[in-house]
């Protein structure tokens, strides 16, 4: 839809759309294939996974939160959720 209303025609629209998810099928049997191979450095790929969504959070939603009249309210929960994780982890790791 998004190209579509870009002004391109329907048929393209859609033609550039099956081929933007035709490679989800492909890396998916390379997933599979590769995957016993992968297993140790999953801990690494999960924790470089981590990292990267916690940047999202610090770089898009506090900023988010931060905004209007009661702002102090979600970023000191966010702190507080990621202190009650991380003494989570620590006390059950």
């Amino acid at each position: 839809m998004p190209l579509f209303s870009e002004g391109k025609s329907k048929p393209k629209s859609f033609l550039l759309g099956v081929l933007s998810g035709a490679v989800e099928p492909v890396f998916g049997g390379l997933t599979v294939l590769v995957a016993s191979h992968v297993v140790p450095a999953m801990p690494y790929l999960l924790s470089f996974a981590a990292g990267a969504m916690l940047y999202v959070v610090v770089e898009e939603l506090i900023p988010e939160m931060s905004a209007g009249e009661h702002s102090n309210i979600g970023v000191v929960s966010f702190a507080a959720g990621f202190s009650i994780m991380m003494a989570l982890d620590v006390a059950l790791g």
